[in-house]
């Protein structure tokens, strides 16, 4: 028998402590959403895609039960496209006639606003050959109103000066020029940098142009080339020679 303590209890037996578990907090949180979201992603990824088959599908079978359609669709599609080209071919003639048989006199000239000027003036150069003749003047042309290629591979850019009073308006002075000689060749890649003007140029501008090999168009010279006698080219002097062999040369 074991021994029992004063007052008739046996001794309580002592339990070890139970061991405390570390557990790290588990973030379940942002695992489960991503994944969840991704597996959103799929599941909308794979609806999108089975509509879509459904779709195109049902629209080939209702086509091949309605072929017809397919034919009509066909034929005013080439209609169209028909109709299109002989518009552009015609539109084309006429431009073509229209440039070919273009004149203008210098009372004509002087009344234009000076944006119809520089349209005039490429219209002139597309006149001489240079279908790629591009009015560019406005805001910020930097001294070019007016680009072409003329039929012998030369780069032209054209600054215009117009004068609604002709003569009596006031003069195309060097500082004009200045602004043509800065910016043709090293901005705008010029071979034929030219000055066109409606009224008159003083003679120190047309000093410079000499000395920094520019051309000026001046009344006289525009009336001639308006008239439609000889292309531009021919009416000036020390013009660069062609970039590439014409017909023409």
């Amino acid at each position: 028998m074991s021994p029992r303590r004063r007052g008739g209890r046996a001794p309580a037996t002592r339990r070890p402590p139970a061991r405390r578990r570390n557990r790290r907090p588990v973030r379940a949180g942002r695992p489960v959403g991503r994944r969840q979201r991704a597996d959103d992603r799929l599941t909308g990824l794979l609806v999108a895609a089975v509509f879509a088959v459904t779709l195109a599908v049902a629209v080939v079978d209702w086509l091949l039960a309605h072929w017809w359609i397919l034919i009509v669709t066909g034929v005013l599609a080439a209609l169209a496209g028909c109709a299109w080209l002989f518009h552009k071919k015609r539109q084309a003639q006429w431009e073509a006639v229209r440039t070919q048989g273009l004149r203008y006199d210098l009372s004509r000239l002087d009344a234009l606003h000076h944006s119809r000027f520089e349209e005039a003036v490429r219209d002139l150069m597309r006149r001489d050959g240079c279908p790629d003749a591009v009015r560019v003047g406005g805001g910020g042309d930097l001294g070019a109103d007016v680009k072409a290629t003329d039929p012998y591979g030369r780069h032209w850019v054209i600054q215009c000066k117009h004068r609604r009073n002709g003569l009596a308006g006031s003069a195309v002075g060097t500082p004009d020029l200045q602004i043509l000689n800065g910016t043709a060749r090293q901005v705008h890649g010029a071979d034929v940098a030219v000055i066109v003007t409606n009224g008159r140029v003083t003679a120190p501008a047309l000093t410079f142009a000499e000395q920094q090999r520019l051309h000026v168009v001046d009344r006289h010279t525009l009336a001639l080339w308006a008239a439609g006698a000889r292309p531009l080219w021919e009416l000036l002097r020390a013009v660069p020679p062609p970039r590439r062999p014409t017909t023409l040369s």
